[in-house]
């Protein structure tokens, strides 16, 4: 089970501290280093900065959503970062949701998730592959764009520069099981959310039988403490955000998953409270249980034990939000017994 660094987004403004914990993640043999976006820094750019200053370590998008940008254009990053980097690229895509697609995007949210994320990886695909100009007539996305407002003078393009790699790693994020499943047929790998080693099956029956080579790197938060409630308060800030803020009452895809993972009563309240504008009550609704078994807090010995459970599933990377140089050297030291 390889080790990553996943940095997430910005919040208020760029962290200061994410360029030297790249290098210092590097440093320990770590084996990638992801940053993400919702709505506000990109995903993109942050990677970039980090790549000109490190050498060797994988660089990947947890996630690059997908309505952010046509499949050329992030094809175009991704080819582009990859040239950079002496291919180094791990392209993470994720549709994520109705409000964010909507609100943030102004684009609508497909009414086929499945078939908007197959035909967006297609597109990807072909112009990374380069054996021919792009041409999808797709539902979702189509390449030349032929609707009632076309000019009818696009043709099919195939980009200019050679990508380095037409191989690129491709991966998905995937909640439901069917998305989960259609996951392993089209992608190179999946970033499971929420992922608990003890209840793979809450993800669908595609999990049992995982194609060769198939990456499975979940995220989990982090941190080398004394005291394991302590320790729990920013994964239960960042469940109550995500259960209660990241997603409507009626359409919220983490909730869906907290449920799945039975703990539906609680999902519901935290997000009644969230959305009345208790959110200090909604983190603390979230049960530590649920917290505690999808992150690796505590001390290091306890660290240690949890992550033999990690290493007995699917997992092929573990990518850490780990916060801090100590948790970052721990986890390493511990990855290479």
């Amino acid at each position: 089970m390889r080790l990553g660094l996943a940095l997430g987004y910005w919040g208020r403004g760029p962290s200061p501290d994410h360029v030297a914990l790249a290098q210092e993640a590097e440093r320990l043999g770590y084996d990638s280093v992801w940053t993400a976006e919702s709505w506000g820094s990109d995903v993109f750019t942050p990677l970039a900065w980090i790549a000109a200053q490190t050498s060797r370590i994988r660089l990947g998008t947890a996630v690059a959503q997908m309505a952010a940008r046509s499949p050329t254009t992030t094809a175009m990053h991704a080819l582009t970062l990859d040239h950079l980097s002496g291919g180094r690229m791990l392209l993470g895509l994720g549709l994520s949701g109705p409000q964010v697609v909507e609100g943030w995007y102004g684009r609508p949210f497909p009414s086929s998730p499945l078939t908007a994320t197959r035909e967006y990886v297609d597109v990807v695909r072909q112009v990374l592959r380069r054996e021919a100009p792009v041409e999808l007539a797709g539902r979702f996305h189509s390449h030349p764009y032929r609707g009632p407002d076309a000019t009818g003078l696009g043709k099919p393009l195939k980009p200019i520069t050679h990508p380095l790699r037409p191989d690129l790693p491709i991966l998905l994020g995937a909640e439901g099981p069917k998305n989960v499943a259609q996951t392993t047929r089209i992608a190179d790998g999946w970033l499971p959310l929420y992922w608990s080693p003890t209840r793979p099956e809450v993800y669908g029956p595609a999990v049992r039988e995982l194609p060769e080579n198939f990456l499975v790197a979940p995220l989990a938060q982090a941190r080398v403490c004394d005291d394991v409630a302590e320790g729990l308060l920013p994964v239960k800030a960042m469940l109550g955000f995500y259960i209660g803020g990241m997603g409507h009452a009626a359409r919220n895809f983490h909730a869906d998953l907290m449920a799945r993972m039975g703990y539906e009563e609680e999902a519901h309240r935290i997000q009644e409270l969230f959305l009345s504008g208790r959110r200090e009550e909604a983190v603390l609704a979230v049960p530590d249980a649920f917290a505690d078994e999808i992150s690796l807090v505590g001390p290091r010995e306890r660290i240690a034990e949890r992550l033999e459970l990690w290493r007995k599933g699917p997992v092929t990377d573990l990518l850490a939000l780990a916060p801090d140089p100590h948790t970052l050297r721990v986890l390493a030291e511990l990855g290479s017994r």
